[in-house]
């Protein structure tokens, strides 16, 4: 079995090892990969029976230690891999990473030092891999990497070439031509960048879904600046109007950070104020916890567990009754839906204003006995819904 680990804050960490030690109880020959791997140590002094330890990105590495375990053995019948490459998502999605590290220095953040600086990937490469998995049946691309709207700024956005056609290697080039593709086009974790307002130009052109994720963290000023992150309460709504004006069905998901070293209790009515205003669609927040080498273990003011909890659970309870009115206001509209599973039950599936595993889903009513297979797209209509997930009916022609 392999692992993949996230050691970005203490509660991954946690589920990382405990995820470890499930695998080794249920096959014993574990192999792990992922972030907390660069970790030194910490795996190994916690599981010192894995078979190998990697760090992020080494798929290489992790094909030689599993090739150490299990020599290959070549079978004409079984080495041949599919066209869209193999994945670990359903075949009807794919996640489509354009870069790897972070140039941001975002003080909570640990990101620059395990994966680097901001690299990109050639233009070229990118399409070529999202047109395999588009003619493989892939319906959904989900762009993503940690900086995403980042793309090229590494590189100066200089000319790479894809099917002998020069393009500059920018996100805005890049995204013209995945959304020519066929395939549902989603943009994950963009950073509020200027340039980010073209993006939603695209979105209310169709060449991308009207699916805004952008990680805003906080809403006071000072806990922004003590965040290293750009942003002002009342610039941000103001922000949020023009995108809704020029895209006027997006949806938009960002995550918050509350209990951050230093926040008072100002500070947090700020925050929730801004919630009010600016109606997220969806929102997730996290309590701040301290990450070995990150610049704001230092900064005072460390916020107790109870209170942090406390504040988490208030925030929460705001954006649930945000969530369930925004949800209720989709209530007898008509939306294109993507199959995502077929079960006794029913059928769940999702709208452009749901990305898999993070956001709710559509319980679709229908005799699961008609034909339908995992991606197929039609229009539904909304029927109900509650605080996180939408229900709806088959639209009759």
């Amino acid at each position: 079995m392999v692992v993949n680990t996230c050691g970005f804050i203490d509660a991954a960490v946690q589920e990382s090892l405990e995820t470890i030690g499930d695998a080794l109880d249920e096959n014993g020959k574990v192999i792990v990969t992922g972030c907390l791997g660069a970790k030194e140590g910490v795996i190994e002094t916690a599981h010192p029976s894995v078979l190998a330890v990697t760090g992020p990105d080494s798929q290489a590495e992790v094909m030689e230690a599993i090739h150490t375990q299990l020599p290959p053995q070549h079978d004409p019948y079984t080495d041949l891999i599919p066209p869209g490459g193999l994945k670990l998502t359903p075949r009807h999605y794919a996640y489509l990473k354009i870069a790897e590290g972070c140039n941001q220095s975002c003080s909570f953040c640990i990101i620059p030092s395990m994966r680097g600086k901001l690299i990109s990937r050639p233009i070229g490469e990118i399409l070529d891999e999202a047109e395999k998995l588009v003619e493989a049946g892939v319906e959904e691309l989900l762009v993503v990497a940690q900086d995403t709207a980042a793309y090229g700024v590494d590189t100066k956005y200089r000319t790479g070439f894809w099917q002998g056609q020069p393009l500059k290697s920018n996100i805005d080039e890049l995204v013209k031509h995945l959304g020519g593709m066929g395939a549902w086009l989603r943009l994950h974790y963009l950073y509020p960048y200027p340039h980010v307002d073209r993006l939603v130009e695209m979105m209310a052109d169709g060449l991308v879904l009207p699916y805004l994720d952008v990680p805003l963290q906080h809403a006071s000023p000072s806990i922004l600046k003590s965040m290293r992150r750009p942003g002002n309460q009342e610039k941000t709504v103001r922000r949020i109007e023009q995108w809704r004006s020029t895209a006027p069905d997006l949806a938009i998901r960002s995550t918050f950070i509350v209990g951050f070293p230093g926040e008072t209790e100002d500070d947090f009515e700020q925050l929730l104020e801004f919630i009010k205003e600016a109606r997220i669609d969806r929102a997730g927040a996290f309590a701040y916890s301290d990450i070995e080498g990150a610049p704001a273990n230092d900064l005072p003011g460390a916020i107790a567990e109870e209170l942090k909890q406390e504040r988490l659970e208030r925030f929460m309870e705001l954006q649930t009754a945000i969530s369930a009115d925004k949800l209720q206001e989709r209530v007898g509209s008509i939306t294109e839906m993507m199959v995502d599973t077929i079960t006794e039950d029913g059928v769940i599936g999702r709208s452009y204003a749901e990305a898999p595993e993070v956001d709710g889903v559509i319980w679709l009513d229908v005799d699961t006995d008609i034909e339908l297979q995992e991606g197929d797209k039609f229009d539904v209509k909304i029927s109900g819904a509650d605080e996180h997930d939408l229900y709806a009916e088959p639209v009759i022609d």
